[in-house]
């Protein structure tokens, strides 16, 4: 009979395997001869008290340990399939495309970028020489914005699907295992790449298509319905059709969302969060995390997660990036926008987070924004004023968060992640007035809650602006589908129904399942 216990080890009895199952077995109060082996199911990092520890969850066998788990993803046999255009090759589209091969259906995805091989470069002349391709970015590409800005795991998505089976598709395609039990699982923006290549590999080796640089400008509809894609290519129009279409096409595709409106396709303006990133030291952040003034060497680089209530909004950290680097994450020429990310071994010297206010549309309305896109234009404002303020190139406006408290504009230089470089500016005074004051107010809340988090060795950088997006394109709570047109299919974080990998994804095999019941 199995037994499943808690314990807790020491940093430096991590790799202890011996150590490990002799505090296991004292749990469980079992002798040697009472158990074969153990797994850890589930590791986390405790550092609430003085001294950081590993909380493990362990499961002890009195038999052989089974072998792995069977792969989780199972294509259908081969057959003559219906035929599923999925616009979008992020998380969403591309789990969506797995999926639909197990439910015995062809997906076709069409994606504006280009492979994550290809994006490299383009990513190098954004990093380099501030030239900003519309169709490839951080955002735009094969794997989506998440393959190039970090690679983090975590949802509190629980409710939609088993994220477990998306952890075991990615493990299946070259993800380490670490990540089945890790309790913020990582995979990091050099290896993620490689994962995304494996999965694309699946998806044609098992009937499906790809079409980068394909960019969809319109739909074909017919009787309320859609019939499939316009698509341009090498300058060329071209068309495809299907049986059905998943729109899978992120937060960022500001296009598409007018393709949508044109259609007359439910929609609304709903609400996000904006403000800037902020970069300390990682020592300091493992300083005040860990309560040592030299991370132990089993401990990963430490993060954070903060939020509180500011005049009746909310103010919290987004997608914080523990020995991180901050990335120009812009998908238009005259904008600036920042974005963080993480190589696998977070071992940059700089930890990175944004720190946002929620906008709400009733503050939307209050400025003067109104309508269905007054996200957009909200967003498209602030980044044009980020950039004005700077030189044409990338170099994002920056300030220390101890000027931004005071009001003051920086006159020391700043040391950065940021490789297309700073630039000293009022970011107090490029951001809404009243965005600036809750980030204010909530500096000196978060530095309770992290004592020495509100230093002059923080930098704030401008603008985060793309945590979600601003508009949701409606669909039916059962079926997935458009109300307002037949067979389309709203998916991910783009439609408003996603926050990241793992919800994207378990949102692209939801969809997907929707779908084959739809076809059937």
């Amino acid at each position: 009979m199995n037994t499943i216990v808690d314990i807790k080890i020491l940093p430096s009895e991590l790799n202890l395997e011996e150590v490990i199952l002799q505090k296991a077995r004292k749990q469980a109060k079992l002798g040697i001869s009472h158990v074969q082996g153990y797994r850890i199911l589930k590791r986390s990092i405790d550092a609430r008290q003085r001294q950081a520890v590993y909380r493990l969850r362990i499961e002890l066998f009195d038999k052989e340990v089974p072998k792995n788990p069977p792969p989780g993803f199972t294509p259908a046999l081969q057959k003559k399939a219906l035929q599923v255009i999925i616009v979008g090759a992020g998380p969403a589209g591309y789990f969506a495309a797995l999926r639909c091969i197990e439910n015995g259906l062809q997906p076709i995805i069409i994606d504006r970028g280009k492979d994550v091989q290809s994006r490299r470069r383009d990513l190098k002349a954004i990093q380099q020489d501030g030239i900003v391709n519309p169709d490839s970015n951080y955002c735009f590409g094969e794997g989506g914005a998440g393959t190039y800005s970090d690679g983090k795991l975590y949802t509190r998505s629980h409710k939609r699907g088993r994220i477990s089976d998306i952890l075991q598709i990615l493990v299946d395609h070259g993800a380490k295992t670490d990540i089945l039990i890790d309790a913020h699982p990582h995979i990091g923006s050099n290896k993620l790449p490689k994962i995304i290549a494996q999965i694309r590999e699946s998806i044609l080796n098992h009937g499906g298509q790809i079409l980068f640089e394909s960019k969809v400008v319109d739909f074909i509809t017919k009787d309320d319905s859609i019939k499939g894609v316009r698509f341009i290519v090498n300058d060329e129009e071209k068309e495809m059709v299907a049986d059905a279409v998943i729109l899978a096409t992120g937060h960022s595709a500001r296009d598409i969302f007018q393709l949508c409106h044109q259609h007359h396709l439910a929609m609304n303006s709903k609400p996000f969060a904006l403000g800037i990133r902020i970069e300390h030291p990682q020592r300091l952040i493992d300083e005040i995390q860990y309560n040592q003034s030299e991370r132990e060497e089993n401990l990963p680089a430490s993060s954070y997660s903060v939020a509180c209530q500011v005049k009746g909004a909310g103010v919290f950290s987004f997608c914080m990036c523990p020995g991180g680097l901050i990335v120009p994450a812009a998908t238009s020429p005259e904008e600036i926008v920042v974005n963080g990310m993480s190589l696998s071994k977070r071992d940059s010297p700089f930890a990175n987070s944004g720190i946002v206010a929620e906008v709400s549309t009733e503050y939307l309305e209050q400025k003067g924004y109104t309508g269905l896109f007054a996200g957009v234009e909200f967003q498209q404002k602030v980044e044009s004023d980020f950039y004005k303020f700077g030189d044409g190139t990338q170099k994002a406006p920056a300030q220390k968060l101890t000027d931004f408290i005071e009001g003051n504009v920086t006159s020391t230089a700043m040391e950065s992640s940021y490789i297309p470089g700073l630039v000293s500016a009022p970011v107090h005074e490029l951001l809404p007035i009243d965005i600036t004051q809750k980030i204010r107010k909530a500096s000196f809340e978060f530095d309770r809650k992290l004592k020495g988090f509100l230093t002059d060795e923080a930098h704030v950088i401008g603008v985060e602006s793309r945590t979600s997006s601003p508009i949701k394109i409606h669909r039916n709570k059962e079926t997935y589908m458009s109300p307002s047109l037949s067979a389309l299919f709203p998916c991910g974080e783009g439609a408003g129904y996603a926050g990241g990998i793992l919800s994207a994804a378990i949102d692209g095999r939801n969809v997907a399942d929707a779908v084959a019941q739809f076809l059937e």
